[in-house]
């Protein structure tokens, strides 16, 4: 049985249980980050669990001294240097071990379906693995989801004793978006009479801005308005279109034949 679940606390990198902290993912970054990477991500997540702003949580306060554990390793160039080479040694030391055999045979393959704005803001997942084989019994992690994740992304959860729950990270249909891609589409409902003046009209986007949606003259129902960076995020950066397709009811007066 593997179940993936929602967290309560959205946005929070990963941290394994039982295990090494991995400083990168505390802060939701990878290994070739930059140092401007890294003082970005920790401005923001040190805010996020503030204990000013999460009073009285003691799992906030935990969270935040990882972060500042793991900004403490990574933002010194000498520390960070000899943390990957650390890592690299005990990663060495596993593949050598005896008990370590076998690993590809522990990779477990998972979709979650997300809604589209955990894409664009990110949230936590519960990973919880039920494997019979294993004699230490009943598993469980936590995976980030960073913000503007692409739809497709997949993500590497090592598992304790070797392995990996590789995640691949899918789109849930929306009530008011549909995916196609890097894309999101949507229908627009104006009167007939915005449709013959033209003008614009405005929509509440995937991330909850509103949209300005400009309407030409004379639009006929249909027509599809393309809105350039308000879809999905894309593997590479950036984000795709919001195609907004016009619908309306066209005016219809009926009266009896000799009479305007």
């Amino acid at each position: 049985m593997f179940t993936i679940s929602v967290s309560p606390f959205p946005g929070y990198p990963l941290v394994l249980r039982n295990t090494e902290p991995d400083h990168y993912a505390i802060l939701g970054l990878d290994r070739k980050c930059t140092e401007d990477q890294i003082r970005a991500a920790y401005r923001i997540l040190a805010k996020r669990f503030h204990p000013d702003v999460n009073q009285g949580s003691a799992d906030a306060m935990e969270r935040t001294q990882a972060i500042n554990a793991a900004y403490e390793t990574l933002s010194d160039p000498e520390k960070r240097s000899a943390y990957d080479q650390d890592r690299e040694s005990r990663k060495a030391e596993k593949s050598k071990s005896p008990n370590r055999s076998g690993k590809a045979d522990r990779n477990i393959n998972q979709d979650v379906h997300l809604k589209i704005e955990e894409f664009l803001r990110g949230t936590t997942l519960d990973v919880k693995v039920n494997d019979p084989g294993n004699p230490e019994g009943p598993e469980s992690y936590e995976l980030i989801v960073p913000p503007e994740t692409a739809p497709g992304s997949r993500f590497k959860v090592p598992r304790d004793g070797g392995g990996f729950v590789i995640v691949r990270a899918k789109a849930q249909p929306g009530f008011r978006f549909k995916v196609r891609g890097s894309d999101l589409r949507c229908d627009l409902k104006i009167t007939a009479k915005r449709a013959a003046q033209g003008g614009s009209e405005i929509l509440a986007g995937a991330n909850g801005t509103m949209v300005r949606v400009p309407i030409p003259a004379g639009i006929a129902r249909g027509e599809t308005i393309r809105i350039s960076g308000e879809g999905m995020p894309k593997p590479r950066g950036n984000r795709g279109d919001l195609l907004v397709r016009i619908m309306y009811r066209p005016e219809v007066k009926i009266t009896r034949a000799g009479r305007r």
